[in-house]
């Protein structure tokens, strides 16, 4: 797809223009406003595609919960294996459209990997997250930036909750994707008992934050994806500056959102499935290998 194109929706998903304005300028691009509708789709989230482990696996225990935050109650969605014990907990943090199948989808992926996965709805400030994934991000839009310093501290209470869990080894890790990554970065400067951080393509911190950093960071980026890589190097700076445990890795020939495999536009498989690998490992050195599901 037109480079342009992504660029344009990039723009319209993280704010910068309204819904009007975008498909007026998609239709440019594409030529016509039928061939703009055409190309819709294809940028837009298929969730029909979002089981890669399915929401009644019978290795799973699944359940809705809520926990309290500085901002109130917050709905989260909880997969861990049906086999007791005691386990490693991974907190995934949602992008712009709030807690959708996409990202349920996540937490069972880890939790048929052995771990505990808590993923909060941070939309719950708000009422939750809608069914259309435009009403999502705009509340979202609309919020900011309080609204994102309170889902901030809403995803730190997370941290927690999760550690006094009862199947819960008291050692806590988080990932994020897009919003969530910059969350994730968040979570690492704003609780020092995070353990393992893993930001996808998630903005970076104030370098000032930084110095309280304890976890170890997996940081995953996409080749292009300039609004979020030009903050790469000023990090870096900061994290080499207090001497902090981190991993860089730049995916090539990659889009913003490449893991998200929903989303046929930027979708990247070979480095979707690199990253997922790195993902699992990280946490299993940083949190314990657990017992895989039965």
């Amino acid at each position: 797809m037109d480079q342009r194109i992504i660029n344009l929706y990039d723009r319209f998903t993280h704010g910068g223009m309204t819904r009007r304005d975008f498909l007026d300028r998609l239709a440019e691009l594409a030529g016509s406003v039928a061939a703009g509708a055409a190309l819709l789709p294809l940028l837009q989230n298929n969730y029909a595609q979002a089981a890669i482990v399915a929401d009644n696996d019978p290795r799973l225990a699944i359940d809705r919960v809520a926990y309290d935050s500085p901002k109130g109650k917050i709905n989260a969605y909880l997969a861990r294996p049906k086999s007791k014990g005691k386990r490693p907990t991974v907190i995934v943090i949602h992008e712009n459209r709030g807690l959708n199948p996409h990202l349920e989808d996540i937490a069972r992926r880890f939790a048929v990997e052995g771990f505990v996965a808590l993923a909060p709805d941070l939309l719950s400030l708000y009422g939750g997250t809608p069914p259309d994934e435009d009403k999502a991000r705009d509340l979202h839009t609309q919020n900011a930036p309080t609204g994102r310093e309170d889902m901030i501290a809403a995803a730190v209470a997370a941290i927690g909750f999760m550690q006094k869990h009862p199947e819960s080894t008291g050692k806590v890790g988080a990932i994020g994707f897009c919003f969530g990554g910059g969350v994730v970065n968040r979570m690492a400067t704003d609780n020092a008992s995070l353990l393992a951080a893993i930001p996808y393509y998630g903005a970076q911190p104030p370098a000032d934050k930084v110095p309280a950093i304890k976890a170890a960071l997996l940081l995953q980026y996409a080749e292009n994806d300039e609004n979020i890589d030009k903050g790469i190097p000023a990090y870096e700076a900061a994290l080499k500056a207090n001497n902090k445990k981190y991993t860089i890795h730049i995916y090539p020939g990659t889009q913003h959102a490449f893991n998200n495999d929903t989303g046929a536009a930027r979708y990247n498989k070979a480095a979707s499935d690199l990253a997922w690998e790195r993902t699992l490992a990280f946490f299993k050195e940083h949190l314990g290998a657990p017992p895989r599901s039965a």
